[in-house]
């Protein structure tokens, strides 16, 4: 009987279609860019290299920029040409492209030891947590580009989750705080801190200010800022504090004596609760289609939270 010949099956392999070499150090990070024939990476040579095809075929950086330090991470929105970078010191650089890819403009820079990131993929926001004992909410999605900043934590933040479903931001710190954010309300930006040689309310002189004290015959005092207004204010004109929830702020800061008049109570409502977890928190998991709350702590111990009475 002959034997029955059986057919060889298909080989099927992915092609390789360009090599990209140049890199002193390894490549953490690389993104294709959307309809361009272009490529963006990040390497631990402290380099970004935008990649783009020649005539000839091959791709050559059309940008090669030096960081200051290794770079990490990235993340590129190419509606706006938006570029985040991640550095091994803990900032967060940001840069726009120029529609023909050739240069990268610098926007903003933010330190403070980033130890945490959450991603909103509806808003397109960026959550950072930082040893500063602050989160950042990054508008990466293009719409008006700023940086919110929200102040609930005594210690570093050591983790962060997105509860999607309800908008609801949920960070843990070292000291132990579960804080649940209302994302659900327009948040402001804070202001820049203004500088000033003399009070911008009573114009009394700062103690650098010689000539002015010189002149008025005035002992120059210590400056302080309005967390609401951004203005150079000295102890007399600012001995009022307040908290500013919609600028994130949950615990009250120094403000000047006119904004602490302009604050009503529902800008003082809160916008976020606190609860105690009891031990110092360096990773959640937040399980959404149930409302459970993972932590594990420097205590070795790992803790299941119902988190439905407070996010819902």
């Amino acid at each position: 009987m002959a034997a029955e010949i059986q057919p060889k099956p298909l080989t099927r392999k992915p092609i390789l279609l360009q090599r990209m070499e140049g890199s002193q150090e390894v490549v953490n990070m690389a993104v294709i860019v959307p309809k361009e024939d272009g490529v963006i990476s990040v390497s631990e040579d402290r380099t970004v290299r935008v990649w783009l095809k020649r005539d000839s075929g091959q791709y050559w950086p059309s940008i090669y920029h030096a960081m200051p330090s290794p770079c990490s991470c990235m993340s590129f929105n190419p509606e706006t040409r938006r570029l985040s970078i991640g550095l091994d010191n803990g900032t967060i650089s940001e840069f726009i492209l120029s529609e023909d890819y050739n240069q990268m403009t610098s926007v903003k820079n933010y330190q403070g030891g980033v130890t945490a990131l959450c991603w909103d993929p509806v808003q397109r926001v960026l959550f950072s947590g930082s040893s500063d004992h602050s989160v950042i909410m990054w508008d990466i999605g293009g719409r008006k580009g700023t940086a919110i900043e929200l102040q609930g934590h005594n210690d570093k933040v050591q983790a962060l989750s997105y509860a999607q479903h309800t908008r609801q931001l949920i960070s843990c710190g070292g000291d132990g705080g579960i804080v649940v954010w209302n994302m659900d309300v327009e948040r402001q930006e804070t202001p820049e801190w203004l500088d000033s040689d003399s009070c911008q309310k009573c114009d009394q002189p700062f103690f650098w200010n010689f000539k002015q004290m010189w002149d008025s015959k005035k002992i120059g005092l210590r400056q302080h800022h309005c967390r609401k207004c951004g203005k150079a204010v000295c102890g007399k004109c600012s001995s009022k504090r307040s908290s500013i929830p919609l600028m994130g702020f949950e615990f009250e800061v120094r403000v000047c004596d006119s904004c602490h008049e302009a604050i009503t109570d529902e800008e003082r409502a809160p916008t976020a609760t606190f609860h105690d977890s009891k031990h110092n928190i360096v990773h959640v998991h937040f399980d959404a289609t149930r409302g459970w709350l993972l932590t594990s702590g420097t205590d070795k111990v790992i803790k299941l939270w119902d988190m439905t009475p407070v996010v819902s």
